[in-house]
Formats: C-alpha cells, sequence, structure tokens
C-alpha cells in the first residue's frame, strides 16, 4: 500500500493538476494506493502520525513542496518504519535538489513504485521557546535566511513567478527585499560544547544538506547522512558585499570570502541578542532568541531512483 499526500495548492495549484496525472498512472498499473489531500497547515502532520501509528512499514509519499515534506516528517511516528517517496513541485525543491532527485513528476513516480536505491539520511531536530521542538530535513535557522522565509509565506511574488513557472525567483525578489530592512545581531554559538562569538550576524543556519532557500548552495560540505550538521554563518558583512555575494552562492563560491564562517557540529545552541525569525525547511517559526539544534537518533529512508 502506498500512502500518497498531497498539496493540492503547492505551486499555486500545480499539486492538484500533478496527482490527477499521477493518479492515471496508478490506476492504469492497477497499484494498491491510498491518497489524501492536505486542507490547512500542518494537515499533513496529522494525517502522517495517523498513518505511521500503525504497525509495519509504512511507504509514504509527497506531492508538494519543501514545506509539505517537513509537515510529513515531523508527524512520523518511528522514523525507521517509513520508506519516503517524494515528488517535488514545489517553489524551492530544495530537499529534491539536494538529493540529486528526479523533478520530473513521472519520471519521481517510476523510481519510486520501482526503487532502485533508497538512501538513510539524518533528520534535525530544532528547540525552542518552551520546550517546543520541530523535525527537518534540509536546514534551520535564524535571522535573514528564515526573515526570507516568513516573507515569501505572504508574498504575491512566489504567485506570480509560479505561473510563469519561475518560482525560485521569487526567493530572489524576497531576499532583496529583506537584506534592505535587515539588522544584523551579535551571537553566541556553541558547537559541541565550544562557544564563539560572533558580531554583525547575518544569518545563522544548521544545514542538513547543501542548499537552502530555492538553490543556494549555502553549505557545499554538507552530507545528509553523515551525522554531522554544517552551521553558516554571515558576519561582518556590509550589505553591498552581502549582495555580491549571494549570486556566487548559488554555486557554493560565496564560502571563499570573509565573513563567511562553516561550523562542523552535531549539538549547537545560538543564541542572539535580539529575537529574530526562525525556519524549518522553510516553514516560518515567530520571533525568538535561542535555538537548540541536534540530529535524531534514527534515520529516515528515502527513494533516490
Amino acid at each position: 500500500m502506498y500512502h500518497f499526500i498531497v498539496n493540492p495548492n503547492a505551486r499555486s495549484g500545480l499539486g492538484k493538476d500533478t496527482w490527477n496525472t499521477i493518479e492515471r498512472v496508478l490506476v492504469d498499473k492497477n497499484v494498491d494506493y491510498q491518497v489524501y489531500e492536505t486542507k490547512y497547515q500542518r494537515h499533513a502532520t496529522a494525517i502522517s502520525r495517523k498513518i505511521t501509528e500503525q504497525e509495519g512499514i509504512h511507504n509514504i509519499i509527497v506531492l508538494g513542496g519543501d514545506g509539505t515534506v517537513n509537515e510529513v516528517v515531523n508527524g512520523i511516528f518511528d522514523l525507521e518504519r517509513v520508506i519516503l517517496g517524494y515528488v517535488p513541485i514545489g517553489s524551492s525543491n530544495d530537499f529534491a535538489r539536494g538529493l540529486s532527485l528526479s523533478q520530473n513528476p513521472l519520471e519521481a513516480l517510476a523510481g519510486i513504485l520501482n526503487p532502485k536505491e533508497c538512501v538513510p539520511i539524518n533528520v534535525g531536530i530544532i528547540g525552542y521557546g518552551n520546550q517546543k521542538r520541530r523535525r527537518f530535513c534540509v536546514s534551520s535557522g535564524l535571522g535573514f535566511d528564515a526573515a526570507v522565509c516568513h516573507q515569501i509565506v505572504v508574498s504575491h511574488l512566489k504567485t506570480f513567478f509560479n505561473k510563469i513557472k519561475l518560482g525560485k525567483l521569487a526567493y530572489a525578489g524576497v531576499a532583496l527585499q529583506q537584506l534592505i530592512k535587515a539588522k544584523p545581531s551579535s551571537m553566541s554559538i556553541t558547537v559541541d560544547g565550544k562557544t564563539t562569538k560572533y558580531e554583525k550576524v547575518l544569518f545563522a543556519a544548521a544545514m542538513n544538506l547543501k542548499y537552502e532557500g530555492g538553490g543556494f548552495m549555502f553549505a557545499p560540505k554538507a552530507v545528509v547522512n553523515d551525522s554531522i550538521l554544517n552551521i553558516v554563518i554571515a558576519h561582518n558583512l556590509p550589505k553591498l558585499k552581502i549582495l555580491l555575494l549571494l549570486p556566487l552562492a548559488y554555486r557554493g563560491l560565496h564560502t571563499h570570502f570573509k565573513g563567511i564562517s562553516i561550523l562542523e557540529g552535531k549539538n549547537i545552541i545560538i543564541n542572539s541578542e535580539v529575537p529574530l525569525p526562525i525556519h524549518t525547511d522553510g516553514e516560518p517559526i515567530f520571533l525568538h532568541n535561542k535555538i537548540h539544534v541536534t540530529l535524531e537518533g534514527k534515520t529516515l529512508r528515502v527513494v533516490k531512483r
């Protein structure tokens, strides 16, 4: 049995059209499946929780964007009893990009139905506020990158660029807007017990995969199953220099410049002098000035091809 969790509103309605195409293939091939369409924020979490509370191994297929994957993963009862398939139809698709998954829906479906390779991936956990926790697969952080994620949720740019099939340009447009408004903060960052103070930090992100924000290769050396997080810190950078570095980040070349620091570790605590936006896989969380980031003890299997 395949459990398809579908976000019909992904990429401004493309989700529904893509599901209709995929369902015709499933019917033609006489595949045993159940479909669940998400109807509200974090509905996918409730759906995946209900599925995975049952005994046995569960094949869950996500049709949506990084946010839908995040919701599904946050609902999984036992990571080791799930095989996750993904048909990427979001605006950024950093989860698919980071794992080199096919972004062609029918190719992705073919690999899911006849898998040749499944990869175990680490799953991150962020703690914040009054003992609140959320999982993430791609990245989690606070500051500028999270502010972009917060704004993209309400921006009309995303809808416009999705309609002309250039969704990731919305992230670039919003990034420019947020850069102008950004107010860097001092941060203390503790990695595996060692604390370093950074001044004028634009953002600090714990990366599980190489990409975030619609294709920015912020952490070129990140490996999804090495049980290590890459912590990317942008600090002491004039805004003009940041503007010049952002295009380089699409190829990971920003890391050669002063003001970009990358640490590696398993247990990260980030303290900011002022409350800042937080995100998990692009999903916004309200302002906080402290986060604790680590990894789940179990891995999640993802169908690669």
